[in-house]
């Protein structure tokens, strides 16, 4: 018997062997990066692309790699291949206006799949405006919604929830708004604050539907701030998750699109709207101080941020990360638009007119313009779902001091050095105003 076994013990162990010979074998990457770290330019300079092909940390010098050039993911500007060496390839371009400038490479390994890789390249970006002028009476507009608002009473209702920190009260909130849906989200403080002593934070969300944070709202209460996380919909909190998924599946579907045809029907009048009511309830609190109200949020969160600073001058600084729901009408103008691509092209390849026109009224590039709160933003060169060029169109509006993050590398995303660096904006600018 132990002579039978034998050869079966010595099989699995080369089977071992080689599965772990074969698992240990270094991955393919490609890569490609600007020339320049920071990849800044100005309009004109000849921007150079430097493309690696790797397995492991070896370079792979033999092959070619398949190059594109873009403004931004629009608009072509040439393509080709260059052969792999034991440097770097490089391939070069230039724009003769602001915007981005955006490699993408693919490279397919000999046995392997195709990869890819992107880069984008900043061209004047503090020169970038608006694709279309702010309307004629875009602030007439919103006047009348915020006067709407306003004879409606605040009326919020709190439940008391467990705190998941000593020294913290949370609630539950409710606010009516307009458009049936109230604001809905957690409100944290800390238990015995004096009068007239805490700054107010706002915490808002990026694009899904979802439960309010009780974290967010917690982290700010801990901070020393009146601390309120809203969910983007008014929809209740602490659900299943179940819940989510069937309102996400279901009466929520594609809300971005919903009533995008008009002006005082677009999904995101609503949302808009509920950020001025919360701003409502904070700054009734008897703890707030009179003096500072923070907006922070990412993504949809971010456009949701530049709104809150255009549309309330309670608001005293922003932080919006990779912002959302900006330059909706770039293709008006031959170039790219923001998260969500919110105007629709018509059987003649045009953007839609009333959905174009509608859109100019729910846009962030334009509330960012009536924004004179301190702002912090970041922009992702590589961002593919809020473009930087978009982002930047935002960022150039803003009216009051203000800071921008590059981040040459990042595409959507909210890493935590820029979430740290938000926060820490934002105590900044507490310290500072608190000391006045």
């Amino acid at each position: 018997m132990r002579k039978l076994r034998l050869p079966f013990c010595l099989l699995f162990i080369l089977f071992a062997l080689a599965s772990h010979l074969l698992a240990a074998e270094p991955p393919f990457a490609v890569s490609v990066a600007t020339e320049r770290p920071d990849a800044l330019y100005e309009i004109g300079d000849e921007v150079r692309f430097l493309i690696q092909a790797r397995q492991g940390d070896k370079p792979v010098t033999v092959g070619e790699v398949r190059y594109t050039l873009n403004e931004d993911g629009v608009n072509p500007l040439g393509s080709g291949t260059v052969e792999l060496t034991d440097t770097a390839a490089a391939v070069s371009g230039r724009m003769d206006k602001p915007g981005f400038l955006r490699c993408q490479v693919t490279w397919q390994p000999e046995g392997g799949k195709p990869l890819t890789a992107l880069a984008g390249a900043a061209i004047s970006p503090t020169k970038i405006v608006p694709s279309l002028p702010v309307p004629d009476d875009f602030d007439a507009f919103w006047a009348d919604q915020k006067a709407k608002l306003a004879q409606m009473p605040i009326d919020p209702k709190l439940t008391p929830v467990d705190s998941p920190e000593a020294g913290i009260e949370c609630f539950d909130v409710q606010v009516p708004c307009l458009g049936g849906a109230p604001v809905s989200g957690y409100f944290a403080r800390p238990k015995g604050a004096q009068p007239k002593s805490l700054p107010v934070i706002l915490w808002v969300h990026g694009a899904g539907v979802r439960s309010a944070t009780l974290y967010a709202a917690v982290n700010g209460a801990k901070q020393g701030m009146l601390s309120m996380d809203i969910n983007a919909h008014g929809i209740p909190n602490g659900k299943p998750p179940k819940y989510y998924e069937e309102l996400s599946a279901g009466e929520l579907k594609d809300y971005r699109f919903r009533g995008r045809e008009s002006r005082q029907t677009v999904y995101f009048l609503g949302m808009f709207l509920r950020l001025v009511r919360a701003i409502d309830f904070l700054t009734t609190q008897p703890e707030w101080n009179g003096k500072v109200v923070a907006v922070i949020g990412h993504s949809q969160g971010g456009g949701q941020a530049l709104a809150a600073g255009g549309l309330d001058s309670r608001v005293t600084v922003i932080a919006a990360g990779v912002p959302a729901i900006c330059d909706h009408t770039g293709q008006a103008v031959g170039r790219i638009n923001g998260w969500p691509k919110l105007v629709p092209n018509g059987a003649d390849g045009k953007p839609e007119p009333a959905a174009l026109e509608a859109s100019r009224y729910v846009d962030a590039v334009n509330l960012a313009s009536r924004c004179k709160a301190d702002a912090i933003v970041s922009v992702g060169f590589i961002d593919v779902t809020c473009p930087a060029t978009t982002c930047y169109a935002a960022y150039n509006q803003l009216q009051g001091k203000k800071r921008v993050i590059n981040e040459p590398q990042m595409g959507h995303a909210a890493p935590a050095h820029i979430q740290e660096a938000f926060l820490d904006w934002i105590r900044a600018h507490v310290k500072a105003n608190v000391a006045q």
